[in-house]
């Protein structure tokens, strides 16, 4: 690692600038014009973030061009300790060093044993006692897609529980549980097996009450509904719902919420997933996002942070519902041992350090930060989230609010704050219902210094975005 790199780390506010004195753009301009004329139009990250990573090392991000970020990105929250930390790199050379096999399928290993009994010793006591693991393809979505089909095997029905605003991945059958109907269009069959139920959204909510009494609202709705003989409801093989809502705008499910939809699902017989692909390994301040409400469900998905930033996925469930034959759920990818002990290490590291009441304790100061800063930006309509999984909804300054109260999402300001913050030195992503909702992921190492470098940011950049989207609405209504 150089010695400008390790700097940046401790440096409240490094300027995003050229470190070397070189002209900085060359090297990179060539590699992004070869990425855009060879890859596909499905890349999103790299049109938004135009940067060529070389170097990085916790938080911080050395592009091409020699200039320097704070990551609150975080590979969409997969580096739970951030870039290339040593208990990581220190994991993967152990396996490297011993010549173990690095692709094994489903054999069992050492390195394998070691990792689910480091993830069983994590989970609720009561639901770890009976639970089996299988080892999916390499990505959330593979989790998700094998949740799916062992709650239809395991109860010999079809339909499946689900929730407006919710992402579960890009496979087909995960995108019938998600909720954006314009990338579901082309799945094909499945999505009309897929009841969608009202997830509480505070500050847009479905009811336009908000708060406990929209939940309440939705707990009776969903009730209701499964209830009615006439409701057109497939008789469902399970509920997936997400404890905080990730794409779709950092949405925390209100604790008493979720406690009801465990009670719904229990009182009917509906096995009850948990999708922890992003909230999982200490992100909300817990190790599980589904322990702030002490809710146990009958199958967690998990991916992301579990691998220690390397390719990984699984699914734990309750031992009854394994009804499943040999060979009814594989991947060629499922035996991945650099990331089984990449993970092992990462979950060792969590644990030992309390990463997850760190990432309690710097959310709420972030959260705090942002909160005050909306007092005095009208940009901002609403900043949410849990521990270190953060998201601050931009919102158009000059409209009057609505019948809820909420102004409408602003999603050309949004995009204009992610860029300035990208010009400060800062990277951030978009998601939520208009792609109108900041979305802050740092790694559970992030320091004191740098989360009060992301709020001045952040506090810099929203600012200058409104102005340079008011200047370029003012140039197009002179040409129109």
């Amino acid at each position: 690692m150089t010695a400008a790199l390790t700097r940046a780390d401790s440096r409240p506010h490094p300027p995003a600038e050229p470190q070397d004195g070189t002209c900085p753009d060359t090297a990179r301009d060539g590699i992004l014009q070869r990425q855009a004329r060879r890859e596909s139009s499905a890349r999103t990250y790299a049109r938004s973030l135009p940067i060529v990573p070389v170097r990085a090392k916790g938080m911080t991000v050395e592009g091409a061009d020699g200039r320097r970020y704070l990551d609150c990105l975080s590979g969409a929250g997969t580096l739970a300790l951030g870039h290339n930390h040593p208990v990581v790199l220190e994991a993967i050379r152990a396996v490297l060093d011993a010549e173990a096999p690095l692709h094994v399928l489903d054999l069992a290993t050492p390195v394998k044993d070691r990792f689910v009994d480091a993830l069983f010793e994590t989970l609720p006591p009561e639901f770890a006692r009976d639970a089996r693991i299988q080892f999916c393809g390499p990505a959330g979505t593979d989790g998700v897609e094998a949740a799916l089909k062992l709650v239809r095997t395991a109860t010999g029905r079809r339909g499946v529980l689900a929730f407006t605003g919710a992402y579960h991945g890009m496979t087909a059958g995960a995108l019938a549980v998600s909720g954006d109907t314009a990338i579901r269009e082309a799945i094909g069959p499945g999505a009309d097996e897929v009841t969608r139920l009202p997830y509480p959204y505070a500050y847009r909510c479905p009811f336009g009450v908000g708060g406990p009494e929209g939940a309440a609202l939705a707990v009776r709705y969903a009730e209701t509904l499964l209830d009615d003989p006439a409701g057109g409801v497939a008789a469902p093989a399970a509920m997936i719902v997400e404890a905080v809502q990730g794409e779709g705008g950092v949405i925390p499910a209100p604790d008493t919420w979720l406690r009801e939809m465990r009670r719904i699902t229990d009182e009917r017989g509906i096995p009850l997933i948990l999708d922890e692909v992003q909230t999982g390994l200490g992100r909300t301040g817990a190790f599980w996002a589904v322990e702030h409400s002490g809710v146990v469900p009958d199958v967690m998905v998990i991916s992301k942070a579990v691998g220690g930033s390397l390719p990984l996925a699984v699914i734990v469930y309750r031992g009854d519902l394994d009804r499943w034959w040999p060979g009814a759920h594989a991947g060629t990818f499922r035996g991945n041992q650099l990331a089984m002990a990449a993970g092992t290490a990462t979950i060792a590291h969590i644990r030992a350090n309390r990463l997850d009441t760190r990432a309690a304790e710097l959310g709420d100061r972030l959260t705090t930060g942002l909160r005050a800063l909306m007092a005095g930006r009208p940009e901002i309509g609403d900043v949410r989230g849990r521990g270190l999984m953060i998201g601050v909804e931009i919102v158009d300054p000059d409209a009057a609010p609505g019948v809820d109260g909420a102004r409408p999402a602003a999603p050309e300001l949004a995009a204009a704050v992610r860029a300035a913050a990208l010009d400060r030195g800062l990277i951030v992503e978009l998601g939520g219902r208009h792609g109108a909702v900041v979305r802050l992921l740092p790694p559970l190492t992030m320091t004191d210094s740098q989360a009060a470098a992301v709020l001045d940011r952040l506090a810099d950049a929203i600012p200058a975005a409104t102005a340079a989207v008011r200047k370029a609405s003012t140039r197009r209504g002179r040409t129109a």
